[in-house]
């Protein structure tokens, strides 16, 4: 690894005493055909990076960031490849690199909005020089956001992936830039709405001169099977979220049955975020258990869909999975749809008929809404788990049963046992191995791939041929909070797919329900919430953003003005008060980087 002369380095000490000439430092060494397209520049870029020597801390808009020698990384890589063997370390390196590269979008698509299209593609090989892991060198690059489609050639130059793997293995015959396709995969899905596959045709690790990466849509490329062997961490994940055509496949066999419905994805999972990726672990562990599983998380965030996923790759799939939700029977009736009837057990049992448990005899029951089942309820489901028998209603039989109870809640049951409206017992017999499952907001990554699997999968259902999104659909939907989670973004999608023109593409009033359809009177506020402008205009006036009012709740009666000063000082306080104490939630309030925002309220204190 050659070192470079120090005539094209460039210190932080310089970069300081330059001031209004960083801009001609930043392009110190070596000429980048990236230098001259439009904002966000490289100079630009920088701004967004933050170094606090005092408290350890270096910062990249709001996400922290850390400064680590190439060669530990470089050992990091040879004992992944040690201990779980080249394929599962290629994976574990190219899904690590996806993620950051959808971070890095998220952070181009936050800082420059209204950033042009082609210059925020572009900003994505700026960032991955800034972070000192490979210069990138456009050779060929065209996109259409509203058709869908995206093709790009680069060159990469000084690898620091391929210098540390020559070091550990000399040349060989496979590509080892893994992390950083990761990373372009990560990135232009992000900002494309739609997932895009980059492959290294050439690489300096097998002897090329320079390392040559190509990336097309997954539709362009057709088979991306390959491909996705790195990018889903589970190969009971779906591939569908790549392409219309890619079935959901688990060890060699189709999972989807057209007489199910699965053939329509109905139970695919899709995802390659680390909150994601970590849940589908724990599901991999518990799933060849008999223990019972807990699944808890927001409403609408798949917990009905991991309980039927837990059960499929089970030894017990061969066997029924039933469900019940809870909360949709009433508390007279939820003995019987649990335990069964006897023939005259009450006014209108004209027959015996058997309960959940018994019909789920050897395969998985389901209880959704755990938390909503009445004291009475929670007593005989507490016998049923210890005892592993049951009793029909008006029966004076026991009957044994071998089921696993697989439960889901959307309220804290702990606080419901605190509060004495949940027995303390059957939680601790509910969550002998509790799995959370993460909010649409917290696995943002992931937003992208379900736009495409939606999109596919309501094309196909309702018949109609969509061939993607508007940009500015995909702006809204990427950056939109989602409060309903991935329920919520599946209803958006397929009402876009049956609004949009045959043959046309999802636009923004097509995703809006028919109250928000007034054209031009819809927003995006601050805080991810998609409103009409009155709405959005009205949350700008109370978070403190008009100036006018401001004013006049900062003068008090018989004062001649205020300081700018203090304007600021309210404006911040108001923002970390709204946000709750939450630095870089303040910051997206007020148009700050969490760093710019942590520097004036220390500047402040110091004061």
């Amino acid at each position: 690894m050659s070192t470079p002369p120090s005539a094209s380095r460039v210190s932080l000490a310089e970069m300081s005493r330059a001031g209004g000439s960083s801009g001609a430092l930043m392009r110190r060494g070596e000429p980048s055909p990236l230098d001259h397209t439009d904002h966000p520049r490289l100079a630009d870029l920088t701004e967004c990076l933050f170094f606090s020597p005092g408290d350890g801390r270096i910062w990249l808009n709001d996400q922290r960031m850390v400064l680590m020698h190439t060669s530990s990384l470089g050992t990091l890589r040879r004992e992944l490849i040690d201990s779980v063997g080249l394929e599962r370390a290629r994976g574990l390196l190219t899904r690590a690199g996806y993620e950051s590269g959808a971070r890095d979008a998220q952070l181009v698509r936050q800082r420059w909005p209204d950033a042009d299209a082609r210059a925020s593609f572009m900003a994505g090989p700026r960032l991955h020089a800034l972070e000192g892991v490979v210069k990138v060198e456009p050779v060929e690059f065209e996109f259409d956001v509203t058709r869908g489609t995206y093709h790009g050639e680069f060159l990469w130059h000084h690898s620091s992936e391929d210098d540390e793997h020559i070091k550990a293995y000399g040349l060989g015959t496979e590509p080892a830039c893994w992390t950083q396709l990761g990373y372009a995969m990560g990135y232009v899905t992000g900002m494309l709405g739609l997932p895009v596959i980059f492959r290294e045709v050439e690489c300096r690790s097998t002897g090329a001169a320079v390392c040559r990466v190509i990336g097309k849509t997954a539709d362009a490329w057709g088979d991306v099977s390959e491909d996705l062997r790195y990018l889903n961490a589970k190969e009971f994940l779906s591939a569908r979220a790549f392409g219309p055509a890619q079935p959901a496949v688990l060890g060699g066999v189709q999972l989807a049955a057209a007489a199910s419905g699965a053939g329509e994805g109905g139970h695919d999972m899709v995802g390659v975020s680390s909150a994601f990726k970590s849940a589908c672990h724990m599901l991999s562990r518990v799933a060849t258990t008999r223990a019972t599983v807990l699944f808890t998380g927001e409403s609408g965030v798949g917990k009905e869909l991991f309980a039927s996923m837990l059960h499929r790759i089970s030894p017990r799939k061969a066997e029924p999975f039933i469900a019940l939700n809870c909360a949709a029977i009433p508390d007279t009736l939820m003995e019987s749809e649990l335990f069964g009837v006897e023939r005259g057990a009450y006014t209108g049992a004209a027959t015996s008929r058997p309960g959940r448990f018994e019909r789920a005899d050897g395969g998985t029951l389901f209880l959704d809404e755990i938390g909503s089942l009445s004291p009475t309820g929670q007593g005989k489901l507490l016998r049923a788990l210890q005892e592993g028998e049951i009793e029909r209603v008006g029966g004076t039989q026991a009957i044994k049963v071998d089921v696993r109870v697989v439960a889901a809640t959307n309220v804290d049951l702990q606080a419901e046992v605190k509060a004495g409206r949940f027995r303390e017992d059957l939680y601790f017999r509910l969550a002998v191995f509790p799995i959370h499952l993460p909010p649409l907001r917290e696995r943002r990554e992931d937003i992208p791939l379900l736009m495409n699997f939606f999109l596919h999968r309501y094309s196909r259902l309702h018949g109609r041929s969509v061939r993607g999104y508007t940009p500015r659909a995909v702006k809204a939907l990427l950056n939109y909070a989602f409060p309903g989670n991935v329920r919520e973004l599946q209803n958006i999608v397929e009402r876009g797919v049956i609004s949009a023109d045959d043959d046309g593409v999802v636009d923004l009033p097509h995703l809006l329900r028919r109250e928000q359809l007034d054209e031009g009177l819809y927003s995006l506020g601050a805080a991810g919430v998609l409103a009409a402008a009155a709405e959005a205009g009205q949350e700008s006036t109370t978070s403190g953003a008009a100036p006018g009012l401001l004013l006049d709740r900062l003068c008090e009666p018989g004062q001649a003005g205020v300081s700018l000063q203090a304007v600021e000082h309210r404006l911040i306080d108001e923002a970390v008060e709204k946000a709750q104490g939450n630095l870089s939630a303040a910051a997206r309030l007020l148009g700050l980087t969490r760093a710019q925002l942590a520097y004036r309220l220390k500047a402040r204190r110091e004061a």
